[in-house]
């Protein structure tokens, strides 16, 4: 006994050092840290009540407010050292100095929509700016204009939009809990794409605060980097405050209908000639199609779900769907006219009767543990081809794909415009989406592997050379940088995906805006590499 007693108390002394040193490690970097925001810091407020660790009880609400997708809301996902929830502009450049004084990356959250969790999860030390204090609308009716935060929902901007005036909207994405930032710098898309083309196309200013803390609006910040953050992912160059966009006229009356039709309706020919009427029907009309495995002991079949949103009013849609997509049978009952923002909440599935007050609910559905991918197709695809997709979803389960229709205004701006390109020559977009409920890693892998099954057999049919995909539905299987050090050529393996002949440009703005890479994740823009080395 007396043999094995000494190395049993080393080691317990040994851990007991390891614990404490741990702790003294963490408590110096939480007090230089505090003490550096507070310096920092221009707010008459206490930092205590805008920082918190994992020490505080707070912290880990906070954290996981906006963490839509349960993979990244594990006990095993790297939490950041700090979140820093800032409520002054000050705050913001504080965070960046005193990241940059201790070596933590530094993640931007607004909306924590981000479907591969890029916004808050990080492999290195990190700290997350968690921007939802910042979120006010200011509305100019007169103007047709807006100012909005970065740390607004959609859901906030359009209850904004719709107190002030009934004949006004903006054409964004169609669910209320996606944070502003993420989805306007990513570019953004709804279902008015057709009629005004996509968010940043009506972006008309910006309020940025860079690298070296500076405070930019669209005239000091030059038209490079305006160009940059409208679409080309804006956690890349700074962190993006505010923006100012340009409303669009709405009519006092739109129409909706959401109808089903399986296999066994002919949904075949209907999806098949949707294809070519979808794209170039009037602009007003935005058609999107979700189809669904139904997997029931007699019946193994497609569900195709038809969500549409038209400008105009119901006898007007029923006249051109007649004309143009007589298959569908749509029915006058099957529609509902309504005003515009009702109708936001009518694509969300809220009940009958929903107030408009439900858009400022931060929090969304259920979260569930979840994966998107994303493709463009820009030739039909066949009946047999079509015929091939069913089997292969009913034999897997899953996952459930969305069509959303391109044409209209949307072939009408040039790639280049923006640093999102896909315009032009696309029919339709696809999101691949697979969610489950059940934790664990296996069950993870099944539902990851079914997905990119899925995504592998539809090569043949979509986009080629590149294989191009959308920003706002992040895909790491498209590849990663290396941390802080990824060449251009090695970034353009996933970012020819997202911005084709546009990555080249992000580039060269990177590289005249952060060319030390402070701003930097998985599938941020890198600067040339030439530049990083000569910037250090």
């Amino acid at each position: 006994m007396k043999k094995n007693s000494f190395p049993r108390v080393f080691s317990l002394c040994s851990a007991l050092f390891l614990c404490l040193t741990v702790a003294s490690s963490s408590d110096a970097l939480y007090e230089s840290f505090f003490q550096c925001l507070t310096h920092q810091s221009k707010s008459s407020g206490s930092i205590s009540q805008i920082l918190y660790t994992p020490q505080n009880p707070s912290y880990k609400p906070v954290l996981q407010s906006l963490i839509h997708n349960l993979r990244f809301n594990s006990s095993s996902t790297p939490k950041p050292q700090f979140i820093v929830t800032p409520t002054h502009l000050s705050h913001i450049q504080a965070a960046f100095t005193c990241s940059r004084i201790n070596n933590l990356q530094v993640r931007i959250r607004s909306g924590g929509h981000d479907y591969d969790g890029l916004s808050y999860v990080s492999n290195e030390p990190f700290v997350i700016i968690d921007m939802f204090n910042l979120r006010s609308i200011e509305v100019n009716v007169e103007e047709g204009t807006a100012w909005v935060q970065s740390g607004a929902t959609l859901g906030e901007l359009y209850h904004g939009i719709a107190k002030k005036s009934s004949y006004l909207a903006f054409p964004a994405g169609v669910c209320p809990t996606v944070g502003v930032g993420g989805h306007f710098s990513g570019g953004g898309y709804g279902n008015m794409m057709r009629k005004y083309g996509l968010t940043v196309d009506h972006v008309i200013d910006a309020s940025i605060i860079d690298v070296n803390g500076r405070i930019l609006n669209r005239k000091s910040m030059g038209e490079n980097l305006f160009w940059a953050i409208r679409g080309g992912g804006g956690a890349s160059f700074g962190v993006i405050v505010s923006w100012k966009i340009k409303l669009t006229p709405v009519p006092p009356v739109v129409t909706v209908f959401k109808i089903e039709r399986t296999l066994e309706q002919n949904a075949t020919n209907i999806v098949h000639k949707w294809q070519s009427v979808a794209p170039q029907i009037d602009e007003n009309l935005f058609i999107r199609l979700v189809l669904m495995p139904s997997i029931k002991p007699k019946l193994r079949t497609i569900r195709v779900k038809f969500v549409s949103l038209f400008l105009g009013n119901s006898r007007e849609l029923i006249e051109m769907m007649n004309e143009k997509l007589p298959e569908l049978g749509l029915q006058l009952e099957d529609c509902k006219e309504m005003k515009w923002v009702e109708s936001v909440l009518f694509w969300n599935e809220f009940p009958n009767g929903t107030t408009i007050e439900a858009l400022l609910e931060r929090k969304g559905k259920q979260d569930r543990f979840l994966k998107k991918k994303s493709d463009y197709v820009q030739q039909p695809i066949s009946k047999p081809a079509l015929e091939g997709m069913w089997k292969k979803m009913i034999q897997m389960e899953g996952p459930i794909l969305t069509f959303n229709p391109y044409g209209g205004k949307m072939s009408q701006i040039s790639e280049p415009s923006t640093p999102m390109p896909h315009r032009a020559g696309n029919l339709y977009k696809i999101q691949y989406s697979i969610t489950w409920q059940e934790d664990g890693v296996e069950v993870a892998n099944q539902h990851l592997d079914t997905i990119r099954k899925m995504y592998s057999f539809m090569a043949p049919y979509v986009s080629k050379s590149p294989r191009a995909a959308y920003i706002n539905y992040r895909d790491v299987d498209l590849g990663v940088n290396k941390n802080g050090d990824t060449t251009y050529e090695e970034a353009g393996v996933w970012g020819t995906k997202y911005f084709k002949g546009n990555f080249k440009r992000l580039v060269q703005v990177k590289t005249m805006v952060d060319p030390q890479n402070f701003f930097r994740y998985e599938q941020s823009i890198p600067p040339l590499a030439s530049q990083q080395k000569n910037a250090e």
